[in-house]
């Protein structure tokens, strides 16, 4: 309190002893004891009364020690099991629980990592992959402004994720590499790589790229071959020095029969070779009898067709070809899929043919469309024809029906150019991507689609979607998400099988370090989605003829369910609409077995010192856990902080002080009201 409050508050004093003497001590008849009681009752009131008007003000301060944070990051992956380091790591992690002056120093956080980064509730060291890049991320943003030297505990060996060296650059504290495993560099031959592609044409050859890496010094000569079944399809004898440690092979195999064909390529191991796992892969063709043929149609050049056929032919299935409207006439019949890009009046026999022949076309629109042409040309959709142009910005309808989409938010996507004015749709529709200008949602469709009189049809009214496969792969360093989204879409128009109320989606191979997962889609009567129903699906093991019976779950509009605890091997399942026992959907896939976690022999030591040395930090080996623990305790960088806090309360919100004064009236008014004064 400042001087000037102590000198009211003593005012205040004098002032109610005054008042107190006055009404109770000057000319009264009450006895001696009765002044002293009811002027002291008043001296309160009084006294109270006027110090809730000074209001003064109290500082209190109170000290605490804040200790450092200590995470510890511990890699769960199966790696650590192969190593057969599950014991040491368990038992230093119990060595830091139960270390005195550690935990007395430093305020300690347990964290796992693998597939995903979580807080540590239990060690299984069960995960398919590890991604240390994520880990480090993840834990830079939860200690960034806090003094959290971090202990890594891993092999360094990463499955998932950016390069984890280039990531530690930027954190923000200490790492403390805990290398797990023997760094003593075993002889070992494996397959580093195997390419191929994922489909096959009948009576066609596809290739086959494998890449063999050897770890040792001596001299050695092993069999590679490629086996279907128990037939050896390829053979070739490998030779290995000490200077000529990896070999690329490439070589074609015939795909002789319709369907999917099983393969495992293996390098024989010597014999003192210790993981043999990483040896041998398998590996899965499916051999079609034809491709989805695509037709791209454009009088012009534009980036948008590049986007368009490489997004296409992302799946090998499929083959574009891209032509002039008059050298294209003649080759219409011979596709499954026309996509007509920017049309104008050089596409009137295009048109015509289209027409006889019933083809289903995927019509793209933008600046350099003439919408004379088109509105007279077709009868399903009209715009008022201006000279101006507006960016408009794609929304993705989550209730759109036609077939199973991604959850892509294409409102974070670079805007398109389309002409300015509303699309009129004449014909029932289905709205894919509606509209979005300057932030307000229009309800004009972007992209739409249609069936009517046996064929499929689809308008996009915007320009430059090469930007948003562009963009898909800035987000996410690959072109998946957009190319998967884009694929469905293709794969939609170029098929004229009737619709189903019971649409499954599914892929026909998964290796089982992947997530493996079934969606479906279920309409009702009159084809509009759903969300009430009950479908469960029932999944048979081939060989061991078990089965198992799921629940879908709903996920916005689909339902799913993720089947990643199966093994590998091969699988049948049915998917069925409870309500409706009629409604079922068969089909099969195949596990492959490849656990990229065992396919390690030692741990990556060089990353981590790199890892250790960029941020300031020193890396251990498990053996030698026990000096990493005494370096962070004699470490004076990590000092506990004293943290002083100071607290401000005027008197007025006390309320024990207004208590006072109601209790001090109260006992005044029932002495005066005894003694018969009121």
């Amino acid at each position: 309190m400042t001087t000037q409050t102590v000198l009211y508050i003593i005012i205040a004093i004098i002032i109610s002893i005054l008042l107190a003497v006055f009404m109770y001590g000057y000319k009264t008849k009450f006895s001696k004891s009765t002044k002293w009681i009811y002027g002291s009752l008043r001296f309160v009131t009084i006294f109270s009364v006027l110090l809730l008007l000074i209001n003064p003000v109290f500082r209190t301060e109170t000290f605490s020690l804040i200790k450092p944070k200590l995470p510890i990051l511990i890699d769960n992956s199966e790696s650590i099991s192969e190593l057969n380091q599950t014991v040491n790591v368990s038992d230093f992690i119990k060595s830091l629980k139960s270390n005195k002056d550690l935990n007395k120093k430093f305020e300690l956080s347990f964290y796992t990592f693998g597939n995903e980064f979580k807080i540590n509730d239990s060690l299984t060291f069960n995960e398919k992959n590890t991604n240390i890049s994520e880990a480090l991320k993840l834990t830079n943003q939860l200690f960034k402004d806090e003094v959290a030297p971090t202990i890594l505990i891993t092999d360094g060996n990463q499955t998932l994720g950016n390069n984890y060296e280039f990531s530690s650059i930027n954190f923000k504290n200490n790492i403390y590499p805990l290398v797990i495993g023997d760094s003593t560099k075993y002889l070992d031959l494996k397959i580093e790589q195997l390419n191929t592609n994922r489909y096959a044409f009948l009576k066609n050859n596809f290739p086959v790229e494998i890449i063999l890496v050897y770890q040792g010094s001596k001299n050695i000569t092993s069999q590679f071959e490629v086996k279907k079944g128990t037939t050896t399809v390829y053979k070739e004898t490998i030779e290995f020095t000490k200077n000529d440690k990896t070999k690329i092979l490439k070589f074609t195999l015939p795909a002789s029969s319709v369907g999917f064909e099983k393969y495992t390529a293996q390098i024989n191991p010597i014999t003192e070779e210790k993981n043999t796992i990483n040896n041998s892969k398998q590996f899965v063709v499916e051999v079609i009898d034809q491709s989805t043929n695509v037709l791209i149609v454009s009088d012009i050049v534009h980036p948008d067709i590049g986007a368009i056929k490489r997004a296409i032919e992302s799946n090998e299935q499929r083959k574009v070809t891209i032509k002039k409207p008059f050298e294209a006439l003649s080759i219409v019949n011979d596709h499954q899929l026309i996509i007509l890009y920017q049309p104008n009046r050089s596409f009137t026999n295009i048109y015509s043919e289209i027409n006889k022949l019933n083809k289903n076309t995927l019509v793209f629109t933008g600046q350099q469309t003439d919408w004379y042409f088109l509105n007279n040309i077709q009868d399903n959709y009209i715009k008022e024809v201006t000279n101006q142009s507006e960016n408009v910005v794609g929304i993705l309808n989550k209730n759109y029906s036609a077939f199973v989409i991604n959850d892509i938010d294409f409102s974070d996507y670079r805007p398109l150019k389309t002409l300015f004015g509303p699309l009129d749709i004449v014909v029932p529709y289905d709205n894919l991507l509606g509209q979005s200008i300057d932030g307000f949602e229009t309800e004009t469709s972007l992209l739409a689609t249609t069936e009517l009189n046996g064929s499929r049809n689809a308008i996009f009214d915007g320009e430059g979607i090469w930007k948003w496969r562009a963009q898909s792969f800035i987000e996410s360093k690959n072109y998946n998400e957009f190319d998967i989204f884009f694929g469905k879409v293709i794969q939609y128009l170029a098929s004229n099988k009737r619709r189903s109320r019971l649409e499954v989606s599914y892929e026909n191979f998964y290796y089982n370090n992947k997530s493996i997962q079934i969606s479906a889609q279920y309409f009702d009567k009159n084809f509009v989605f759903n969300s009430n129903a009950n479908l469960s699906i029932l999944i048979t093991d081939s060989d061991s003829k078990q089965s198992f019976e799921y629940p879908l779950l709903l996920n916005e509009n689909y339902y799913e369910i993720d089947l990643s605890n199966l093994k590998a091997g091969e699988y049948v399942f049915k998917v069925s609409v409870n309500d409706e026992i009629i409604l079922t959907k068969n089909g099969a896939f195949t596990i492959l077995d490849f656990n990229v976690e065992q396919q390690f022999l030692n741990p990556d030591v060089t990353k981590l010192s790199r890892v250790a040395t960029n941020t300031k930090g020193k890396y251990f080996f498990i053996s030698d856990s026990f000096l990493l623990i005494d370096t962070l305790i004699k470490d004076d960088r990590f000092m506990q902080v004293e943290i002083s806090k100071e607290k401000i309360e005027p008197l007025i919100e006390w309320r024990y002080l207004l208590g006072l004064i109601i209790l001090s009236l109260s006992i005044e008014w029932f002495l005066r009201k005894y003694n018969g004064l009121i």
